[in-house]
C-alpha cells in the first residue's frame, strides 16, 4: 500500500517513515512510502487514487496539514484516510474541522503512529471503491 507522507521538515518526512518502517502491523500489507514536500505535489498524489493513506503534518508552511486534509476530503473521489499530525492537544478541534480520519500528536511515539496507520490501512482495504 501507497502511504503519502507530507511535511516540509525532511527530519519529520524521515521520522514518520522510521515509525511506520515497511509494515506497521502483521495483517497489513507492505508500505510504500511517497514524500511529499509542497501542497501541489500532494494534491497531484492524493487525485491520482494511488494513495491508500495520507499523513499529513500540520505545521507544514505554507500549506499546512489541516488545511490540506480538508480540501481534500471536500474535493478529491474517493479520498484515502488521513493521519494529522498535531503539535499541541489543544489543536484537536482544528483536526476534527480539517475532516482528518486520525489525529496523532507531536512528539510523536513510533508505537502510536504504526497503529494508526495500521488501522487506516484496515479501513482503506476494506472501503476502497477503486479495484485494484
Amino acid at each position: 500500500m501507497k502511504v503519502l507522507v507530507y511535511s516540509d521538515d525532511a527530519a519529520t518526512r524521515a521520522e514518520v517513515s522510521q515509525a511506520i518502517g515497511r509494515r506497521p502491523a502483521a495483517d497489513v500489507p507492505l508500505v510504500e512510502i511517497v514524500e511529499c514536500a509542497t501542497e501541489p505535489k500532494v494534491h497531484q498524489w492524493l487525485g491520482s487514487g494511488e494513495i491508500d493513506v495520507a499523513i499529513l503534518d500540520g505545521e507544514t508552511q505554507p500549506a499546512g496539514g489541516m488545511g490540506v486534509s480538508r480540501q481534500a476530503k471536500d474535493e478529491v473521489y474517493d479520498c484515502p484516510p488521513i493521519c494529522l499530525i498535531i503539535a499541541r492537544r489543544d489543536d484537536r478541534w482544528l483536526a476534527d474541522w480539517s475532516k482528518a480520519d486520525a489525529v496523532v500528536s507531536q512528539p510523536l511515539e513510533p508505537m502510536v503512529l504504526a497503529d494508526t496507520v495500521a488501522d487506516l490501512m484496515r479501513r482503506r482495504n476494506s472501503t476502497r471503491l477503486n479495484a485494484k
